[in-house]
């Protein structure tokens, strides 16, 4: 068992079995090897949170949740770092981006997912070589942007 007081979350408690490994670490954070998810099953985001840190949570979420025809092409031999992986004990997430100020304005990475071997539970994240993936994605379409841009401006207005 794994205790964790989380900035964000409070004081939590996680099962050894939940820690997801990232042998390689991940881009800016090399030295936090250790992570976990941490939300309700049925939000579409979740957050990767650093056990090493209390106050590093990456908010992460499914890559169908942005973009249902997502195909990361990945080659086998990026992943060596995570073990054998075959697709039925592959899970994939990508990064979300959400400004503080401007949360309809939040992007996904689909250019560097994050590749989960849920056997052996080790992860890492990769670049995938497809050209049409960005680094920031628009999370939500240009109409419904806009439509709750405006009405924090409304709502901002009122107060």
């Amino acid at each position: 068992m794994i205790k964790l007081t989380s900035t964000r979350f409070g004081d939590l408690e996680v099962d050894d079995e939940d820690v997801i490994c990232f042998p390689v670490g991940i881009p800016g954070f090399e030295d936090k090897r250790n992570w976990i998810l941490v939300g309700d099953d049925g939000n579409a985001i979740m957050w990767m949170h650093s056990t090493d840190d209390g106050a590093l949570a990456l908010p992460v979420t499914t890559p169908d949740a942005v973009k249902g025809d997502y195909n990361a092409q990945i080659p086998r031999e990026a992943l060596d770092p995570i073990g054998d992986v075959t697709d039925g004990d592959v899970a994939i997430l990508i990064v979300v981006t959400i400004p503080p100020e401007r949360p309809w304005d939040m992007t996904a990475n689909l250019k560097a997912p994050i590749v989960v071997n849920r056997a052996k539970r080790t992860a890492m994240q990769t670049i995938a070589l497809n050209e049409d993936y960005d680094f920031r994605y628009p999370v939500l379409e240009d109409a419904i942007r806009e439509r709750i841009r405006e009405q924090a401006a409304t709502s901002e207005k009122a107060q």
